[in-house]
Formats: structure tokens, C-alpha cells, sequence
């Protein structure tokens, strides 16, 4: 079905098939982006998406489509290389899919891939397409990343390709829901980590925004670019984020603990400007603060 596509809209694919349009709504969102609440964003949308594509592979063969194109995932494949990221390096795919990205890694010749999803439907998929291509070297979970068990922690790298978009879509309080997200990459994610992102629907600036609790800019990935009207954009943003590093007085208790009369002052200060004043922190007993 046609429609209008208004200012700040941008497109985004479905893994049903088919370009859909988001529309930004400007309610309830920090710095006032949001977008309006859609099926895209639900349990329920995927589940069925996932169904029909496991019913595709099992009758034709066909292992469905690749989220922004094979170029994406070439990309990240590339980006890693660049950075000399071992390939023992533990990797999570957050929101998996149809799991294509996990056979290119592991053709690549990485050994610790996994790959969540929260349709069984999607696990179910990627399994029987790993298992087609001959590969074993992968774990797959089904795992709400919003809702995460305690076993999924420690990794050096995690990839999403479209799953955040599709939270930030979610009719039930998307907000909140986003926010739920950053802090799910923080607990599975090492210090010092890598965040690759892919997104059709955020702009660079405002993933920035997005992640900036925890999480610092390492590198724009170039994307395709697009002209209308005499300006130039990009049909997505692709960034990778790296984990800060936790300052040892941001823990309460640890707080607490080093502001004693015991301690001398200047201890006491460097503590307390650590804890407002920095959020890469590597302060420890005799050590100053970084400027």
C-alpha cells in the first residue's frame, strides 16, 4: 500500500519481504525522537515472520532474506579483520534471524559465535541452515535480549542488524523498552568490548544519543549513500561502539567506602571527582583520576 512519507521517516526492511515505512511520531522520547508504535515492533509479528520463512526453507530451500543486503554483513566481517578481532573473540548476534550472519563469521573462520533470538520459530531456522551449510561451531539460544538469563554474559563482540530498530517500534512503552536494551549490551558485553550496530531507522546522531550511557563512538562504517532533491544522506547508519571502562567508585558501596575519615582528603576529593566527573574512569588507590 502507497503512502506519504513524512519528514523524519525512513525505510526500513522487514524480514516478511518488502520495504515498510517508519514514521516518526516525536512523542515520548529522550530529545523528542520517536516513532509511531507498529506490528514490526512485536513477539507476535516475528514469530509469524519466522514461521512462514522456517516453512519456506523446509518446502524450497530458500533461507530467506539478509537484513540491509549481503554488503552489510560483508562490512562487519571486514571491520573485524581490520581490527585483527581474534577469531576466537566470543561473538553474539542480538536478534539472529535467519542466522546468515553467523555462517558468514564462522566461514570466515571464527569459533565462538552465538546467536539469540526470542522467536523459537528464528532459532528452529538458523539451525536448520547452519546445519545445511555443515557447520557446528555455532550455539544458538532462544533468549529475549530484553530479558536475558544470567548465563549469557562475557563477550567481546555483539552485532545487531535491525533488532534494535524493531524495539524502538514496540507499542508497549518502546521507551522504556529501549533503555532495557542498553543495559542487556552492558551486562553481556566485556569492558572494553565492541558494539557493531546497523540501523535503517536512527540516524548516526542519534544512536549517539541512544548509547551514549556506558558506551563511546569508535568508528563510523561508510554506508550507501543516496541524493533527492538536491541533498545526499544515508539510507543507514552503521557504527561501532566500544564499552567504557566502569569507574570503581560509581558502586555505591565502593563509594561510600572510600569517603572514610580515614582517608586523606585529597583521596577523598580524587574519589568524589571521579564519581561526578568521569565516565572512563581507571582511578585506583594512588592513582589519580585521567584529565
Amino acid at each position: 500500500m502507497a503512502a506519504t512519507r513524512p519528514s523524519g521517516a525512513r525505510s526500513s526492511m522487514s524480514a516478511g519481504g518488502g520495504a515498510e515505512l517508519v514514521a516518526r511520531s516525536r512523542e515520548g522520547s529522550p530529545g523528542g525522537g520517536g516513532f509511531a508504535p507498529s506490528a514490526l515492533g512485536t513477539r507476535e509479528h516475528w514469530d509469524a515472520v519466522y514461521e512462514r520463512e522456517l516453512h519456506s526453507f523446509q518446502e524450497y530451500g530458500d533461507t530467506g532474506e539478509i537484513w540491509f543486503g549481503e554488503e552489510s554483513m560483508n562490512r562487519l566481517v571486514r571491520w573485524m579483520q581490520k581490527h585483527e578481532i581474534p577469531l576466537g573473540a566470543s561473538v553474539l548476534d542480538i536478534g539472529t534471524g535467519n542466522g546468515v550472519l553467523l555462517v558468514e563469521l564462522a566461514k570466515f573462520g571464527f569459533t565462538n559465535i552465538t546467536g539469540i533470538d526470542y522467536s523459537p520459530s528464528a532459532i528452529q531456522l538458523s539451525g536448520s541452515i547452519i546445519e545445511k551449510e555443515g557447520l557446528s561451531n555455532i550455539n544458538l539460544k532462544v533468549e529475549d535480549f530484553l530479558n536475558l538469563s544470567s548465563d549469557l554474559s562475557g563477550f567481546h563482540i555483539c552485532i545487531d542488524k535491525g533488532t534494535f530498530d524493531a524495539i524502538s517500534l514496540n507499542p508497549d512503552d518502546a521507551v522504556e523498552k529501549r533503555k532495557q536494551y542498553v543495559r542487556s549490551l552492558s551486562r553481556v558485553l566485556k569492558a572494553k568490548g565492541f558494539f557493531l550496530i546497523t540501523s535503517c531507522n536512527w540516524t548516526k546522531e542519534e544512536l549517539l544519543n541512544e548509547f551514549s550511557e556506558g558506551f563511546a563512538l569508535f568508528e563510523e562504517l561508510p554506508t550507501p549513500k543516496f541524493s533527492f532533491g538536491g541533498r545526499s544522506g544515508h539510507s543507514v547508519a552503521a557504527l561501532v561502539f566500544q564499552k567504557r571502562e566502569t569507574c570503581p567508585w560509581t558502586d555505591s558501596h565502593n563509594f561510600q567506602e572510600a569517603l572514610q575519615p580515614s582517608k586523606p582528603d585529597t583521596e577523598n576529593a580524587r574519589a568524589s571527582q571521579c564519581l561526578v566527573s568521569y565516565s572512563v574512569c581507571t582511578y585506583k588507590i594512588g592513582k589519580a583520576c585521567p584529565s
